[in-house]
């Protein structure tokens, strides 16, 4: 993964498309600093999950300060769980036999690259438990609407992938397949016996268009379940299918200790096995789901009703500051429907237009007022001379 991390520009083509691109994996260098794409995507994915999940939480029973709370805590174990899980399967890596010092730089380093994201998915839900039980607040009714999330923070942060040149699958004849110099050169020494010339499966690809499938999918189960834990079974149930196929393809699995068991692949089992078991437990005993406690709603309902209030008070001091004239535009503008505005608009340029075309026959009956005068000077000025002559 360093040296992934070190590629920087990157030429990466997919010949049976006749496409070709310049990939450059740091998004921006300040002063030396380089940060990387990855890091870029997966805050967006981060804020755009945010930002979704609190415009949205009101209308399934849930208050944006409760959801910050569990924000606040699950955002960190996410990282810190994707963080260890790689480690963990990847101990032999990060381990220096004799020098705790040592190893605990290598695993602290995550900007040499490693993060899983079943170790995220694992420390959300270990967060989302704790803090479920500090808050006690029933576990199902968030997990359910917070999963949602997850699987469109894992399509966008699956284009790091492409950005790093990783994450990619075996050999393919398949027109989108992938080629670049990392591809190659990381065959050649891995995957000896796969033809390095030959494109790969973007398998990183493939998982991003499955994540976004299983976030439509799951914002219409999210709005018609009537059952807790229906939403969390079916992200379960339809990632660990998905991942469990893509994860066949990729070339850089992690295994399980000497043995050739994807760890991916068993935990994506794991995950469809307790979909189904929860889904069953469910219909077996009945459950239903369980509203957030009122003394939250409460809360929420007094804050709104005193951000209401305070810019009802902006809006009076703002009033009493105002000139009367400038109070009787606003109040007749804030009157008028957009159809009014564009009418008015409509007749003052057609008055305008008219006013114009006044000036202008005004103008040419000047004109030939003034044509006429000088015509009479003129016939003036002859009979004033015949009269000399006459004399």
């Amino acid at each position: 993964m360093n040296f992934l991390m070190a590629l920087e520009k990157e030429i990466v083509t997919f010949p049976g498309l006749g496409w070709k691109f310049t990939v450059d994996n740091v998004c921006v260098d300040i002063g030396g600093l380089k940060v990387y794409w990855y890091g870029v995507l997966i805050a967006l994915a981060v804020g755009l999950g945010i930002a979704l999940g609190l415009k949205q939480c009101r209308r399934f029973g849930v208050t944006p300060d409760l959801l910050t709370d569990y924000m606040l805590l699950s955002i960190p174990m996410a990282f810190v769980g994707a963080r260890l899980y790689y480690v963990f399967c990847e101990w032999d890596t990060y381990y220096v036999k004799g020098n705790f010092k040592e190893t605990l730089s290598g695993i602290i380093n995550v900007r040499g690259g490693g993060l899983a994201i079943y170790g995220g998915v694992l420390g959300a839900i270990l967060a989302i438990f704790l803090m479920c039980k500090i808050r006690k607040v029933p576990m199902a009714t968030i997990l359910d609407f917070a999963i949602v999330y997850i699987p469109l923070g894992q399509a966008i942060g699956r284009w790091g992938n492409f950005f790093n040149q990783e994450a990619f699958g075996t050999t393919t004849t398949l027109p989108w397949g992938m080629k670049s110099t990392t591809i190659a050169r990381y065959l050649s020494l891995n995957c000896p016996t796969l033809n390095s010339d030959l494109p790969v499966h973007p398998t990183f690809f493939y998982e991003s268009v499955a994540d976004l499938a299983i976030f439509a999918s799951l914002l219409a189960v999210r709005d018609k379940s009537k059952k807790p834990w229906t939403t969390t079974s079916a992200y379960f149930i339809l990632y660990g299918i998905a991942r469990f196929f893509i994860e066949g393809l990729r070339t850089d699995s992690l295994y399980i200790g000497n043995t050739n068991l994807r760890i991916s692949q068993v935990l994506s089992l794991v995950l469809v096995v307790i979909g189904l078991l929860l889904i069953a437990l469910t219909r077996a005993f009945g459950w239903e789901k369980e509203p957030i406690p009122e003394r939250f709603i409460k809360a929420d309902q007094d804050m709104q009703a005193e951000a209401k209030r305070k810019a009802e008070q902006r809006l009076r001091e703002y009033e009493e500051e105002e000139d009367v004239e400038d109070r009787v535009e606003r109040l007749a503008k804030a009157s008028f429907t957009e159809e009014d505005i564009e009418e008015a608009e409509r007749l003052a340029d057609e008055e305008s237009d008219e006013d114009s075309d006044d000036e202008e026959s005004e103008d040419k009956d000047s004109d030939e007022d003034s044509d006429d005068e000088e015509s009479e000077d003129k016939d003036s000025d002859e009979d004033s001379k015949e009269e000399e002559k006459s004399e």
